[in-house]
C-alpha cells in the first residue's frame, strides 16, 4: 500500500484567551476555538503501533495552548507564531492548515465568530 497523504487534526480546541484590538478585549477576553490539521506521515504508526512513529498530538495541543496563552493584538499573529512553533519542533510536519476563531467578536454582529486561517507549508 502506498500512502498518497496523512494527516493529524485536532479539532474545535476550546480557550478562553485575552487576545484582540480593543482595551476591554485584553481585560476580559474571549472564547476560541481552534481547528489544526498537520501533513505527517503516518505510515510506520500505521505498522508499528507505536506513538514515536507518529505525531503526538498531546504536544501538538500543548504548542497550541502555549501559544494561545500569550496575548496578541491579531489573531493573524497568534496563527503565525503556532504555524512557526509547529514547524519548529516537529520536523516531520510538511504543511499546516490552522484556524483560531473568536466566537464572541466585538462588533455588534450575530454570528458564530470571527476566523482567521492559514495553510502554511515548510
Amino acid at each position: 500500500m502506498k500512502i498518497k497523504e496523512s494527516f493529524i487534526s485536532l479539532k474545535s480546541l476550546r480557550f478562553h484567551a485575552l487576545h484582540g484590538v480593543m482595551p476591554q478585549e485584553r481585560v476580559v477576553g474571549n472564547d476560541y476555538t481552534v481547528d489544526c490539521c498537520c501533513a505527517y506521515d503516518i505510515s510506520r504508526a500505521m505498522t508499528s503501533d507505536d506513538v514515536n512513529d507518529t505525531l503526538d498530538y498531546s504536544k501538538v495541543y500543548g504548542v497550541i495552548a502555549k501559544e494561545m496563552a500569550k496575548p496578541s493584538a491579531l489573531l493573524e499573529h497568534v496563527a503565525g507564531r503556532m504555524v512557526e512553533k509547529l514547524f519548529d519542533e516537529f520536523s516531520g510536519i510538511t504543511e499546516v492548515k490552522l484556524t483560531i476563531t473568536k466566537l464572541n467578536p466585538p462588533f455588534g454582529a450575530d454570528c458564530d465568530g470571527a476566523s482567521v486561517s492559514v495553510n502554511a507549508q515548510r
